[in-house]
């Protein structure tokens, strides 16, 4: 294969998989988003120190991914060694970073799964208070989940409400832990007793029985695998990229190496084409017709001499000879 076809073939290569890498980049950095500002995930109410270090990291990538990118793809362009020296070196270290962070998430699963459990509870014992933001949350969780409480209904009475009604049994719940209510326009509590009625208490019927925990732990090893299954795509983008560009930077150095070779080849042909034709064929003309016994030879007629031989008398050269010595 030549080499500028094998360059070409490269050199498109190395976009389509830096395409890729840039798309893997950025929705890694979408996760990382989502992790640290969603306000609507239980994600940003978890008080894990490990999580934040995942999603600081992953937003980290994602923002060296970007950059990474444009170096790998200017430096191909213009077939820069340098830019791709720089592409290969910053993809060796974001490697590394991209498996410490993996590992890290892994590692720390069950931390972060307890951090969780908690951060339900406390949302559980705070729920009608000033919180907002997490009682909706809490409620779209048991809503679509269609379970109540972390464990089940009883985790409500722990919340400082409920424990102001004095109850043993969890009598009045969030109207999100019912299948259908009719909500009071003043309160989110609802009761399937007829003794707790509006405006103080909507009406439910069929509370869930289930916790919510295995919804939450199933919704939390989703969005682990699938964070992983990105940084493991991202690692293997990386990889094969690492690859083309060695390829590539080897073969821009043979290329430069032939642009430097092919000047003094071109102007060694261009000094023989532009020779003298006199020098040649004065040159031509005293290496062809040399006499062997230091005989005169007229240069003028130089084809003459093997006549000269048969023909004329010796005396007669030798003669001719020292008068063109004394001229």
């Amino acid at each position: 294969m030549k080499l500028d076809v094998k360059i070409q073939l490269l050199k498109f290569c190395s976009q389509v998989f830096n395409s890729v890498f840039l798309v893997l980049g950025l929705s890694v950095a979408g996760c990382a988003v989502w992790i640290l500002f969603d306000k609507g995930s239980f994600l940003t109410v978890l008080q894990s120190d490990e999580l934040r270090m995942v999603g600081a990291g992953l937003f980290l990538i994602g923002g060296v991914v970007l950059l990474v990118s444009l170096i790998g793809c200017v430096g191909a362009d213009r077939e820069n060694r340098l830019l791709l020296l720089m592409y290969v070196g910053v993809l060796i270290v974001l490697f590394l970073g991209q498996l410490f962070v993996t590992l890290l998430l892994l590692i720390n699963r069950d931390k972060i799964e307890q951090s969780l459990d908690q951060s339900v509870d406390q949302i559980i014992l705070q729920y009608g208070h000033d919180s907002d933001s997490q009682d909706s949350l809490m409620d779209s969780v048991q809503k679509y989940g269609e379970c109540c409480g972390r464990t089940g209904p009883a985790d409500w009475l722990k919340n400082s409400y409920i424990q102001s009604l004095n109850l043993t049994n969890p009598d009045v719940l969030p109207c999100s832990c019912f299948s259908s209510y009719r909500p009071s326009c003043n309160s989110t509590w609802c009761s399937d007793l007829l003794n707790f009625t509006a405006p103080l208490y909507g009406r439910g019927n069929s509370s869930y029985e289930q916790g919510c925990k295995e919804k939450l732990s199933d919704w939390l090893q989703e969005n682990t695998l699938t964070i992983v299954g990105m940084d493991v795509g991202l690692m293997l983008i990386q990889v094969l990229q690492l690859v083309l560009m060695v390829y590539l930077y080897r073969a821009f150095g043979r290329k430069a190496a032939l642009k430097r070779g092919r000047p003094a080849s071109d102007s060694d042909h261009a000094h023989l084409d532009h020779a003298p034709k006199d020098d040649l064929d004065y040159d031509g003309e005293n290496y062809g017709y040399i006499d062997p016994d230091d005989g005169y030879i007229d240069p003028a007629h130089p084809g003459h001499y093997h006549d000269y031989q048969h023909d004329v008398d010796p005396a007669q050269l030798a003669h001719h000879h020292d008068n063109q010595n004394y001229s």
